[in-house]
Parts: structure tokens; C-alpha cells; sequence
């Protein structure tokens, strides 16, 4: 990969142009970065980002959910990134970071924009089912409402929405496929959905495709990237769209507010909206590129896709009503068993 024409101006003006003293601070103290993503995703990305520009980085790995609440505690905050997490789990925190608008904004696919000024969209990561084929027998699933199946009580991964944010996706669009305009009926839809899981709420977005993978649950809830991944592994596997309809919801990459470093956390976001790093994660990555000029290169499966709505108006609810709600669905479930 590398940085060329607009964002390699970019990256010059910031760092030479007028920010002497800038400079010096950002030399003496590594970039910190919160991310949810895995290592093994970061990694050539920190490190093709460190080489191009000589800025050291710093990565603390952790969930959205903890790391969200790390930022909300912290202070001053010792990070200046937080890379990872859907916008629809950073939206209402808008009080932990500092509003920026990146240099390529236009080369992004419209319905992917910072129009709120504080989340530049990442990449693309439709929410998908995770089969084991040994286990499903002569089972059928194509989407959520397979999983009311008496036959999958207890073999269903799903992490608590409230510390991943794919699992926070997977609710969202359970409420908006299964709901449709009722909303009470999606929620219906998810108190028989926990009555299923028989108890097993987990811990991390991890645990769902790895339990699946392991042979410790029929189906598990993730999303597109971690399930390529495991097919990729050559285990007992395959990625069911769903047909009742797939909510694909971009990750972002966020500026800390109390950032020391914020030259080189602009610089940051620069390099992750790339052509050349988003043409890198495309290929190597499994993901899906928000870019207009990056195309999947790889063979993706069919998505019943959930029309795009503006992040702000999908629900009326605010993320802690909704997660108020889904745990007194998950109570009941537990009372009921």
C-alpha cells in the first residue's frame, strides 16, 4: 500500500506546514489507539501506517462496549483513536470526540458520509449467520426465523448486546426485519429469540464465531468479516445472509476529543479512508470498502439488504432504552426456564 496524491499532501501539510511545535509532541508520544478490532486485523494496517508516515502507534484491543466506557471514565483520556464500532453504538457519544471532517469525504458512497462530523465511516460489515454444518443436521436455516426452532434451544451464540456492538447490530435488525412497521412485534420476535438462547448470553463478538467454529453452538449471530474468516480456516462452516433482510451498517473511526496527538490522529483517519488502505482491506481483509473506487474482489453471498436510513431516525428508542428492554426480554427468558 501507499499513500499517494491527496492524502499525501495532506499528511505533509500536517506535519511540516506551520505545526513545528506540533511536530515535536507528536514525535516524543506514540499514537493511542482504542480499537474493538482483532490483531490480526490491525496489524498490517498499524504497521503499513507507521512505515508511510514515521508516526509510532499504540494499540489498546477491547470491546466497543468497554471501550466506549473506558473513554467515558477516563480523564484526561489516554487515547486519541477509538478505531472500530458501529456507528449506531458511537452515535450517542458524541461528547467523547472531537468533530472532524476527512479530505476524501467526497470519495465515499454517499449513504457512507460524516455527515454528523465526528464518525468517519470505516468500512462496510453486514450482520450475518454463522452455520456448523456437522451439527445442522437436516436442519434449514436462511434467517432469524429459523432460529425460533424448538431443535436450536441452547445452540444459538449470541453475545449481550450491551459489550458488542455486532451483537447490538443483530438486535437492531432483528426489531427492523421481524418488526417491520410494528415495532412491538420485533420486540415480541426478540423475547422468543432469548427464550431460545436457553440462558447462554456471551460475553464477546469472539465468542460467537469461535463457538460456532468449535462446535459448541449449531448457529451463531456475527458478522461478515469474523465469518469469512472462519470459512477461510477451512472449518465446518458456511455464512447464511439472512432472508428476512441484512442490516450492513458501517464501523467509523473516531478522533478523541482530549486527544494530545491530533495532528497525527487526522493524519490517522486519512490513511484508514485511503484508496490504497481501503483496496488492502478489501482484498486481504474480508471487508467491504465505504469508498465509491473499491469494489469487493472477492465472491460475497447474496444480501437481502434492509434499505439505508439515516443513522439518527432508525428508532425512536436510544441505545440504553433498547438495551433496557433487551435485558428485561433475556430476564424473562431466564425466569421462564
Amino acid at each position: 500500500m501507499k499513500i499517494r496524491g491527496l492524502i499525501y499532501f495532506f499528511i505533509c501539510a500536517l506535519l511540516f506546514a506551520g505545526c513545528s511545535g506540533q511536530r515535536a509532541e507528536n514525535e516524543q508520544t506514540a499514537l493511542v489507539i482504542y480499537s474493538s478490532h482483532p490483531q490480526s486485523f490491525v496489524q498490517p494496517l498499524v504497521d503499513e501506517f507507521e512505515r508511510q508516515t514515521g508516526i509510532a502507534v499504540q494499540v489498546v484491543h477491547g470491546s466497543t462496549g468497554e471501550l466506549l466506557a473506558r473513554l467515558a471514565k477516563e480523564e484526561p483520556s489516554k487515547a486519541d483513536i477509538l478505531w472500530g464500532g458501529a456507528i449506531s453504538t458511537v452515535a450517542e457519544k458524541s461528547e467523547l470526540f472531537v468533530p472532524y471532517t476527512s479530505t476524501q469525504e467526497e470519495m465515499l458512497q454517499p449513504w457512507f458520509r460524516n455527515n454528523e462530523g465526528f464518525m468517519t465511516r470505516f468500512t462496510n460489515v453486514p450482520s450475518v449467520l454463522l452455520v456448523n454444518t456437522n451439527l445442522l443436521g437436516d436442519m434449514e436455516i436462511h434467517g432469524y426465523a429459523d432460529l425460533l426452532s424448538p431443535r436450536l434451544q441452547g445452540k444459538i451464540a449470541f453475545a449481550d448486546p450491551a459489550g458488542s456492538s455486532s451483537a447490538y447490530e443483530h438486535l437492531l435488525n432483528m426489531l427492523a426485519v421481524m418488526g417491520q412497521a410494528d415495532r412491538e412485534q420485533g420486540w415480541q420476535y426478540v423475547q422468543s429469540f432469548c427464550q431460545n438462547l436457553d440462558g447462554k448470553l456471551l460475553d464477546s463478538s469472539a465468542a460467537v464465531y469461535e463457538g460456532v467454529t468449535k462446535g459448541q453452538f449449531v448457529v451463531g449471530c456475527t458478522f461478515e468479516e469474523a465469518a469469512m474468516q472462519e470459512a477461510a480456516k477451512g472449518g465446518p462452516v458456511k455464512i447464511v445472509y439472512m432472508t428476512d433482510g441484512v442490516m450492513s451498517e458501517p464501523d467509523g473511526v473516531y478522533i478523541v476529543r482530549q486527544t494530545k496527538n491530533l495532528t497525527a490522529a487526522q493524519t490517522f483517519v486519512e490513511f484508514a479512508v485511503s484508496r490504497e488502505a481501503q483496496k488492502y482491506i478489501a482484498s486481504h481483509l474480508h471487508r467491504r470498502s465505504v469508498r465509491l473506487d473499491v469494489l469487493p474482489l472477492d465472491e460475497r453471498g447474496f444480501m437481502f439488504a434492509v434499505p439505508q436510513q439515516d443513522w439518527g431516525a432508525r428508532h425512536t428508542e436510544s441505545r440504553e432504552e433498547l438495551l433496557q428492554r433487551f435485558r428485561r426480554c433475556y430476564a424473562l427468558s431466564e425466569g421462564g426456564n
